[in-house]
């Protein structure tokens, strides 16, 4: 079982830049291929990032490419999220989310775990 909890949420200003950490706990960190989603009221969840188990290699969705920033240090068993240049449209619920096969994944279904979710206001 992997345990996931996100942090670094909150109000922004739109422009602001904001960084999330996700801590993992349960299983070798580095096993794990992990991702971010996010999910806006009355919206699906849907991928912002994901970062492969080395951390080698990123994808990213078209609406966060050239702000967003996805990293992990698997010394510290944590996968990151740094937002920056962000938009009101950027508000939601986000969540990290855990995958035990090797790769980059970017549907929800592919992942095993998920997180809590830690909020993000960005006001314009």
């Amino acid at each position: 079982q992997v345990q996931l909890v996100e942090s670094g949420g909150g109000l922004v200003q739109a422009g602001d830049s904001l960084e999330l950490s996700c801590a993992a706990s349960g299983r070798t960190f580095s096993s794990l291929a992990m991702g971010w989603f996010r999910q806006a009221p009355g919206e699906e969840r849907k991928f912002v990032a994901a970062v492969s188990r080395n951390g080698a290699n990123t994808k990213y969705a078209d609406s966060v490419k050239g702000r967003f920033t996805a990293s992990r240090d698997n010394a510290k068993n944590t996968v990151y999220l740094l937002m920056n240049s962000l938009k009101p449209e950027d508000t939601a619920v986000y969540y990290c989310a855990a995958q035990i096969q090797a790769g980059l994944y970017a549907v929800p279904g592919s992942f095993g775990f998920w997180g809590q979710g830690t909020q993000v206001t960005v006001s314009s």
